[in-house]
């Protein structure tokens, strides 16, 4: 496909003409954009005759599709939501579903969200603008608990130094900056010694995916998609780091009915609920190299694609990598992560 129509510049959709044509948009179609961010997504799916219906939690990406809302009149709804909660928004059965994880190039552009240690911002990280932030994350977490999301969600071997540093200098003052927090994990890590990545970068993931519930949006967003997707229906997920794309293999894998082992003597027999959904391939689709040398932030993206067979949507899942304490305590403290039950 060409470059999508009329979507608002500044965000460069990573494997779209992938994951389109893995959902085999066509006039008539009812397909569901999942992360309308800049509306690159939407804008092809538009182009191919579909009907849209795009969700987004952070009322600026909802904004931003005015223009693609006004040129397709009666084929785009626009749904400020978080995606695990499509299901609720949505009547009937959908024709596809795609997903385009994690932060989006406006959300990391933009200083004054606190995303990124680039620039000197408030250390706020919220996609949808309310609730608890990773400042606040930061200045309320017990050092255990903020230990435990910086190994579990960052993949940080330092954590519990990370979270010492973090804990001896909140005792003083606030750590209320994307730079102050930088500037801390680097001096707990011991500088940058020619890291390729700034030494922050892993604890900047894990308060992100903390604050906004990553996972666990994620585990709700699959099975609301696998309750929505009629007999047939497509399933494309773009993920962007081994958390998100663990999930969502875990998640495929099981619902096409992984099979108990068998002999030659004796057939494998299948267990469990009928399978849900078919793998249209094993091994996920990456990005081409002229596509990483275009938009760097592609280079570590994976595309899985299913289809949805007739048996009843399997349910929920429980995405939560955190000890049950640690979630405990982020829920009573910032209102996240759950309680410790099933996070979907």
């Amino acid at each position: 496909m060409t470059a999508a129509e009329n979507a608002p510049p500044g965000h460069v959709p990573v494997l779209r003409d992938e994951a389109v044509a893995a959902l085999a948009p066509r006039p008539g179609a009812r397909l569901v954009d999942a992360t309308f961010g800049g509306g690159g997504y939407t804008a092809a799916l538009l182009a191919a005759g579909a009907t849209v219906i795009a969700l987004d939690r952070d009322p600026d990406a909802i904004a931003r599709g005015a223009a693609l809302l006004a040129a397709h009149p009666g084929r785009l709804t626009l749904i400020e939501t978080p995606f695990g909660d499509m299901d609720a928004h949505i009547d009937g059965v959908v024709d596809g579903v795609v997903f385009d994880l994690g932060v989006s190039s406006f959300q990391l552009d933009e200083a004054e969200r606190g995303f990124s240690f680039r620039a000197d911002a408030p250390l706020d990280m919220r996609m949808a603008r309310s609730g608890a932030s990773a400042a606040d994350a930061v200045a309320l977490l017990p050092e255990s608990a903020l230990a435990d999301v910086i190994y579990h969600y960052g993949d940080e071997p330092a954590a519990r130094r990370i979270a010492r540093v973090i804990a001896m200098t909140r005792a003083q003052t606030p750590i209320a900056t994307t730079s102050a927090l930088a500037d801390l994990v680097e001096t707990a890590l011991g500088g940058r010694r020619g890291a390729k990545i700034h030494p922050a970068t892993k604890t900047f993931q894990a308060l992100r995916i903390l604050v906004n519930d990553e996972l666990g949006e994620l585990a709700r967003g699959l099975a609301a998609a696998e309750a929505l997707l009629a007999p047939g229906g497509r399933l494309a997920v773009v993920s962007f780091h081994s958390l998100e794309d663990r999930l969502v293999k875990t998640f495929l894998t099981a619902r096409a009915g992984a099979e108990a082992a068998g002999s030659r003597h004796v057939p494998p027999v299948r267990t469990g609920p009928a399978p849900s959904f078919e793998i249209a391939a094993r091994k996920a689709v990456a990005p081409r190299d002229a596509e990483i040398a275009a938009n760097p932030r592609a280079r570590s993206a994976k595309l899985r694609v299913a289809v949805r067979t007739a048996a009843p949507a399997w349910g929920p899942l429980d995405a939560d990598l955190l000890p049950d304490e640690t979630r405990r305590v982020c829920a009573r403290l910032l209102g996240l992560g759950g309680s410790g039950e099933a996070s979907a």
